[in-house]
């Protein structure tokens, strides 16, 4: 199922494991409500990774690719809660990418998510574009329900905190 929306947000990071049943928490009843509830953010997605580093991630997709640096993004992230700012501390090895949605195609949502992290060589970008949406289409790969490209903004995928 093609993924809502152009703009995506994407968080990961791990935690320690003496604060996991706080962060779990707080990301669950406060930060998740609280992303979602900004104008122009659609949805929402947690996953757990079973074997993989970082533990959490999260993705966040908005209607256009512009809500990921409208006023009202700016606004919450400026406004952070106590609760918000503690946690938030603690992340550790943390990945936030601002980003597009060039492509999205398939039939549903698994219950498994993989992904792959590209970086095309300068000048390439549109070749391996190309490339993607030629050799990975889940109507011809068994197993696979859907797949997304998302290509994100360096300029805005900047770490939030003072400590990247």
């Amino acid at each position: 199922m093609p993924i809502a929306g152009k703009g995506m947000l994407l968080t990961s990071m791990n935690i320690d494991a003496a604060d996991e049943v706080e962060f779990n928490r707080w990301y669950d009843r406060e930060h998740l409500e609280e992303r979602v509830a900004i104008d122009g953010f659609l949805e929402a997605r947690r996953y757990v990774a079973h074997d993989g580093n970082p533990k959490y991630l999260s993705l966040y997709s908005t209607e256009t690719f512009e809500v990921l640096d409208s006023p009202a993004y700016r606004t919450a992230l400026a406004n952070q809660t106590a609760w918000s700012k503690a946690n938030i501390s603690r992340f550790r090895d943390m990945i936030r990418a601002v980003a597009r949605i060039t492509s999205s195609r398939g039939t549903g949502r698994g219950a498994a998510l993989g992904i792959i992290r590209l970086r095309p060589p300068s000048g390439g970008a549109e070749k391996l574009r190309a490339k993607l949406r030629e050799h990975l289409d889940p109507a011809k790969l068994d197993g696979i329900i859907s797949m997304h490209l998302i290509e994100s903004d360096p300029a805005l995928s900047k770490p939030i905190t003072d400590d990247p």
